[in-house]
């Protein structure tokens, strides 16, 4: 590839690109606006608690989300902060998302876990963290509503690691919890940092010790917290693990911060380090090896579709992460699937629904383009050699309904949104034989809700859905003679290839051992397209 351009080599050092990731009501939305109040990117940091609230989430931007005060799609989003510049991938945290979560952290440098203290690692929260370990890429976790009582931190240690297999480190260490909170003791730079009830911690106050032990911290907090910290200190000092930046980087310890994000507590000082620590863009991986994200060589590749963000203008935006080099707006580029040149005119920066033109970015930015219909999710864009990124991961849906439109005039509208719809990710299609019937796979049930609503809103179609009780999507692999026996069996995803459905753990293990001589794919990463 290139060779690197010194010029360029700062802006891309400077770059921290990271998702959040979290289960339902731990904290995620007010974490993002807290990190967004601190960058300057907005003005107050709101709340959305619900249907009645008339303030929404900055990150928030459909319709459907304003009203129920939950995320339902990946935002991206950008602001300076003390000699960085910062992309956050917004991750809906609502039990019922879609496999736009998962593909959304295929862009990410990083991830950040927010677990509430109370209700510790949780289902969701398992599944995003999957995703982050089958990529490698280093997390940060931040135990948030430490004003509130909940679990003792050293059994959510032992949760992160029983669960979610992954070591920890405390950097700051709880001083009491709920109505006992009085701040946290950080371990790295010896200080404790206090906190007051009924306040946002505007002005951080910190004052230094000579560790843990040091009696001006019983004149603080008192003298049994102060105890009760020394205890727990020389414990983890003794039983911890210890801290190693190489492991942090390869996604095997995380930094685990303890704070209040509500109150503000925490969420400053999370981010001072978090940017000290975290990975500024690394090398990805394609079809020519590792690419150089300091490469002169301009690369992305489009990680995510969004139509209609904004209704007056019914428009496509294409998200592009970019890998290596430095875009310029107006630049010409190779689109590697159609293998053709096209021009980027026009591209934006986001903060939800508001979008600016950007003349410049650099590896690690995430930037929209304005999608005629030419990009789907995965596709390469570059300058110079012709090369591919590696696929994105697919995950196979586990609720299925069988659709149909409630009005045959407006058939065309419901084959242009369902299409649209499917190439966003926010569905999977797959088709019956002989009778073409439509049956569409979600990774989150509230996906249905979303799709007939946006259906409805953008297209102007109403349709009729039917649960089916299928829960597991397998694509197939094998000689055409074999797949032949079994194809009355099966239907077909939006490329032709056949894939069986069923209903139970049980049903897929007596269809592999019936039919040995085929492969059962848990998802259509690297199987060809039977038509084009």
């Amino acid at each position: 590839m290139s060779q690197s351009n010194p010029q360029w080599e700062n802006e891309i050092a400077k770059r921290r690109t990271f998702a959040i990731i979290s289960h339902p009501d731990a904290g995620k939305t007010t974490m993002t606006e807290k990190l967004l109040y601190y960058g300057g990117a907005i003005r107050e940091a709101g709340m959305v608690k619900g249907r009645k609230n008339s303030k929404h989430a900055t990150s928030d931007w459909m319709e459907i989300e304003k009203k129920r005060g939950i995320s339902v799609t990946s935002s991206a989003m950008d602001f300076e902060y003390n000699g960085h510049h910062i992309n956050i991938l917004d991750t809906p945290g609502h039990q019922d998302f879609s496999e736009d979560t998962y593909r959304t952290l295929t862009a990410a440098d990083a991830a950040v876990m927010i677990i509430d203290v109370a209700k510790g690692v949780e289902a969701q929260t398992i599944k995003l963290f999957k995703v982050c370990r089958m990529r490698g890429i280093p997390i940060f976790t931040f135990v948030n509503k430490l004003d509130r009582h909940g679990k003792d931190p050293f059994e959510l240690l032992e949760e992160i690691e029983r669960v979610l297999g992954i070591r920890s480190y405390p950097m700051n260490w709880p001083i009491g919890m709920g109505s006992y909170f009085s701040g946290v003791f950080d371990r790295m730079k010896s200080r404790v940092e206090m906190y007051q009830s009924n306040t946002q911690h505007e002005d951080i106050s910190f004052f230094p010790v000579e560790g843990a032990e040091d009696p001006l911290i019983g004149e603080r907090v008192g003298q049994e917290l102060w105890q009760q910290l020394q205890d727990e200190i020389s414990l983890l000092d003794v039983a911890g693990d210890e801290y190693d930046p190489e492991l942090i980087n390869k996604g095997q310890l995380t930094p685990v911060f303890f704070g209040s994000a509500i109150n503000n507590f925490g969420v400053q000082t999370f981010l001072d380090n978090f940017l000290q620590m975290a990975p500024a863009p690394s090398a990805k991986k394609s079809t020519e090896g590792l690419i150089d994200p300091y490469s002169n060589a301009f690369s992305g590749f489009i990680f995510k579709i969004q139509a209609n963000m904004n209704p007056a203008h019914r428009d496509r935006i294409a998200f592009l992460r970019i890998c290596s080099g430095k875009f310029e707006r107006g630049m010409s580029v190779k689109h590697v699937r159609l293998g053709k040149d096209i021009k980027l005119a026009q591209p934006v920066q986001f903060m939800a629904q508001d979008r600016e033109i950007v003349d410049e970015s650099f590896a690690g930015d995430v930037i929209g383009l304005f999608d005629p219909g030419i990009f789907q999710i995965g596709d390469t864009l570059c300058v110079g050699k012709s090369f591919e990124y590696e696929e994105m991961p697919h995950f196979s849906p586990e609720f299925f309904s069988k659709v149909m439109v409630k009005d045959a005039m407006k058939h065309k509208q419901f084959q242009k949104g369902i299409m649209q719809l499917t190439e966003e990710g926010t569905v999977q299609l797959f088709r019956t034989h002989p009778m073409e019937e439509l049956i569409l796979g979600v990774v989150g049930v509230l996906q249905f809700e979303v799709l007939e609503y946006r259906l409805k809103s953008e297209y102007g179609v109403d349709i009729m859905l039917t649960r089916m009780p299928y829960q597991i999507a397998r694509w197939l692999e094998g000689e055409k003679a074999d797949l032949d026996v079994v194809k009355n069996r099966t239907v077909s995803d939006r490329y032709g290839r056949p894939v069986m459905l069923f209903e139970s753990e049980y049903q897929l293990r007596v269809a592999m051992d019936k039919y040995s001589n085929i492969k059962f794919h848990e998802s259509s990463l690297g199987l060809k397209s039977v038509h084009s």
